[in-house]
């Protein structure tokens, strides 16, 4: 069979007739077809399994794995194997990578501080040599007993956030924010700060919605469903929206043109990654609260009401379950209970609202054009 590989023409000989017979000649032959569909060299059967090397292996499992990533995600594993991995390993054949070498490469990592990045890495050499026994490149995985040397991490640090009591005050002064220098960039900062804090969403969902990603605004279940390739557990993620939601939808939609929800700079882009956390020091905040603490700030408010379940509050962050096959059961429950909970929610905060008018000059304007003030609706 002729082939090509690594740019230049190849013969692979399957045996001569009738000491191979023709049937076995043609199971080869098909054999031989999906290692060269695979990227690998079908005549290199016979040669030493060190020629497959470290980044060659690495790289053929990065590529298996690309449908099961979203794009940016992808892109960062690479980084991480080109900056971190292949320098130490790259070059090494499989069979001749011991625990010692993979051990020298986190400690490079962990020497810089970067012990997420560390751990990582090590999961990462495990899951290319998993990848490669089964392809038969190797035949055992160096980092397998590896984990109780890594450095700890440190105690998690979670995101500022305030204390409940606070909480009336921080409803008040992102509902009076005027921190920005023009009426709409005041107006799509607000609102933004709003459909976050009442959706318990993460900033860069907020910052990407899509206006093609609701559904049934104007009718009686309106929902968000979030792609899977936005959430930080690439699943979709479908969220009730309360009336409230909904009237804010109806007030920003004056500012937005295109097909982003919250419009930055540029008409065609959203807002940037700094503009809700920058809103939050201008009022006061630095390192009392941070827009991502609005998720615990909305956890803590439902476990503390004690009459709703856990799993409804967890499903409503679009926290993982643990249990794969319930998780993917519970994907499809739960909806009217949290769309309960978060108009709940939606209540609660209206009722810290300030009385007094907000000073903006653009929400007056949308006020007059008949849309009304956020969380004027009744919760149903």
């Amino acid at each position: 069979m002729k082939y090509r590989y690594g740019g230049k023409e190849k013969l692979l000989s399957f045996g001569a007739y009738p000491g191979v017979s023709l049937a076995e000649a043609r199971l080869r032959r098909a054999k031989a077809k999906v290692v060269l569909g695979e990227g690998g060299d079908p005549g290199a059967g016979n040669k030493p399994r060190t020629q497959m090397t470290f980044e060659e292996a690495a790289r053929k499992w990065h590529g298996h794995r690309l449908d099961a990533l979203d794009a940016g995600h992808a892109t960062r594993l690479l980084t991480r194997l080109e900056r971190d991995a292949f320098p130490v390993l790259g070059k090494l054949g499989l069979s001749v990578i011991t625990p010692t070498d993979v051990l020298a490469m986190v400690r490079r990592v962990e020497a810089r501080g970067a012990l997420d990045v560390s751990r990582r890495l090590k999961q990462h050499v495990s899951q290319i040599y998993r990848f490669a026994i089964a392809h038969g490149w190797a035949e055992r995985d160096p980092a397998e007993h590896l984990g109780q040397l890594l450095k700890p991490k440190p105690r998690t640090r979670h995101m500022p956030r305030i204390g409940r009591s606070e909480l009336p005050a921080l409803i008040r002064a992102i509902d009076g924010y005027d921190g920005e220098e023009t009426p709409r960039r005041r107006a799509v900062t607000r609102a933004a700060l709003l459909f976050t804090l009442l959706t318990w969403v993460r900033t860069n969902e907020t910052r990407h919605a899509r206006w093609e990603e609701f559904e049934d605004l104007d009718g009686a279940s309106p929902v968000w469903r979030v792609p899977a390739e936005r959430m930080k557990m690439v699943r979709e993620h479908v969220v009730p929206l309360a009336p409230a939601v909904v009237a804010l939808l109806q007030e920003v939609r004056v500012y937005s043109l295109a097909d982003y929800v919250f419009v930055g700079e540029k008409p065609d882009q959203p807002i940037s990654q700094n503009t809700m956390i920058y809103a939050c020091y201008r009022m006061g905040y630095r390192g009392r609260q941070t827009v991502h603490g609005f998720r615990g700030l909305a956890s803590t408010w439902a476990n503390e009401a004690e009459c709703y379940q856990p799993d409804w509050i967890e499903m409503a962050l679009a926290h993982v379950e643990r249990d794969e096959v319930r998780g993917a059961y519970n994907a499809a429950l739960y909806l009217s209970p949290r769309r309960r909970m978060l108009e709940d929610w939606a209540g609660f905060i209206q009722s810290h609202l300030s009385a007094a008018p907000v000073a903006d000059e653009a929400l007056a304007v949308a006020k007059s054009s008949g849309q009304g003030r956020l969380l004027e609706a009744s919760p149903a």
